[in-house]
């Protein structure tokens, strides 16, 4: 019988050394929950392979002016155009539009680093090293190109060349 009330009154102490955890502490934990749960349920990218941008979709949809083309390692064909008023891509087959970002970086001949349309947003960086003259009205530099979906999730990134000229 002695043991018993030894048991009883260990457990008793056992449960009188832990404190509950203030408001603020309460909300961290809950806010981490919370954020834990969304993670989860947050499906993954579904990764994006942007088309090139061919001469005859650059006179279809007149897309002739200054600013910057992005073309991955290994092509010499642009995926991405960036104009001071405008930038564009072509994916899945349909020519996309997009809005410089006035609060991004400036690239050469009034591009933007960044630009967004309505399910997708692109940066692209210019390394900060001089570009190499290619030709009278061209400068071509080492850079890197990231799209985003509309979840601000990478759905195609690559390094390249970024021509600026007119």
């Amino acid at each position: 019988m002695r043991s018993v009330w030894v048991m009883a009154l260990a457990v008793l102490a056992a449960g009188c050394g832990e404190r509950e955890p203030s408001a603020a502490e309460q909300q961290r934990m809950d806010d981490a929950d919370v954020a834990a749960v969304k993670a989860a349920q947050e499906a993954p990218p579904v990764p994006v392979t942007p088309d090139k941008i061919l001469y005859p979709d650059i006179e279809r949809y007149d897309l002739f002016g200054a600013g910057c083309n992005f073309a991955p390692e290994g092509s010499m064909a642009a995926i991405v155009l960036a104009q001071p008023a405008r930038g564009f891509m072509k994916i899945d087959g349909e020519m996309e539009t997009f809005a410089p970002d006035a609060g991004s970086g400036d690239l050469p001949l009034g591009a933007k680093g960044k630009y967004t349309a309505g399910a997708w947003s692109f940066t692209l960086d210019l390394a900060s090293e001089e570009g190499e003259q290619d030709g009278i009205e061209t400068v071509n530099f080492p850079a890197r190109f990231v799209l985003k979906n509309d979840r601000d999730q990478i759905v195609y990134q690559a390094n390249g060349i970024a021509q600026c000229g007119s």
